[in-house]
């Protein structure tokens, strides 16, 4: 296991790099990024079992697929800091002709995106078919799927919901980011989800919540713990309450940050709050 404090220089320097990434084209979003550095710092660093190199089959490795796509700084930083293409190119987020576009894209063949996301609700359909996949290939390895609260909205969500539980897809691991925020405001008040607890119940998963989403050593907790119950029958779902613009304290506690890039004064403000760990690109 990787000591956490070497997680938590990823997890700063992963902070830096959205936060610099999206200035820089005044265009991105940061919020969510931030709240789920974390959960993607602790998955690929110390969770999934991955081979080395990429290829798109994935086969004999753990894979994972954002659903909510627009949360692409901090994917990027992290695949980049994991090693699948130069720290470097994260100077060319959203530029025109870039591999690093506002959502993942695959024509591009940047390595470590297996397929486009962003027009939300529709990455749980692809986690089940990339599972089931594995299962005729006999291939033992997880299938680790990550989405928006507000994400759940849609309703082709709960189509595929319905569907893993029906067709027992039981190495499939999903998390939902339960930030409360969503680009108009509280999810609670754009459109109330209810007890996702009970629901994801309901529907025939095994759930289980994580209530520190920001905290490392709860993460990998948590992660651990899913991993444990998969094999057994059933889809399992965390719910990870996370802090929309966690390790920026002007950007926590709002949904302003949803989408928004930080002006000069601001980014300095927040990089100074997150001190160079592993070296800037």
């Amino acid at each position: 296991m990787a000591k956490l404090d070497e997680l938590q220089d990823i997890v700063v320097q992963t902070r830096r790099d959205i936060l610099r990434m999206v200035h820089k084209v005044n265009s991105g979003h940061p919020g969510g990024s931030l709240g789920c550095t974390e959960f993607l710092v602790a998955l690929y660093n110390e969770v999934m079992d991955l081979k080395e190199g990429f290829d798109m089959d994935g086969k004999d490795e753990d894979l994972f697929f954002l659903s909510n796509g627009h949360i692409s700084p901090v994917f990027y930083s992290v695949l980049a800091r994991k090693g699948y293409f130069p720290v470097e190119e994260l100077n060319t987020f959203r530029l025109l002709n870039s591999r690093l576009q506002g959502h993942p894209t695959t024509h591009e063949g940047l390595p470590g995106v297996r397929v486009a996301s962003g027009s939300l609700g529709q990455g749980m359909s692809v986690a089940i078919g990339a599972a089931l996949a594995k299962k005729l290939n006999g291939d033992d390895h997880l299938v680790y799927s990550l989405h928006g609260d507000g994400e759940l909205q849609e309703g082709q969500n709960w189509e595929a919901i319905m569907y893993a539980a029906g067709n027992k897809v039981d190495n499939l691991i999903s998390t939902i980011d339960r930030n409360g925020q969503q680009i108009d405001g509280p999810t609670e008040e754009v459109l109330p989800l209810g007890n996702l607890k009970e629901k994801f119940e309901v529907f025939g998963w095994d759930v289980l919540e994580v209530a520190e989403g920001n905290n490392l050593e709860a993460i990998i907790n948590g992660l651990n713990e899913a991993k444990s119950r998969t094999g057994k029958g059933k889809p399992v779902c965390i719910i990870l309450d996370t802090m929309m613009g966690n390790g920026v304290d002007f950007m926590m506690h709002t949904h302003a940050w949803h989408g928004k890039a930080p002006s000069d004064e601001q980014l300095a403000n927040a990089l100074s709050q997150n001190p160079e760990t592993l070296g800037d690109y």
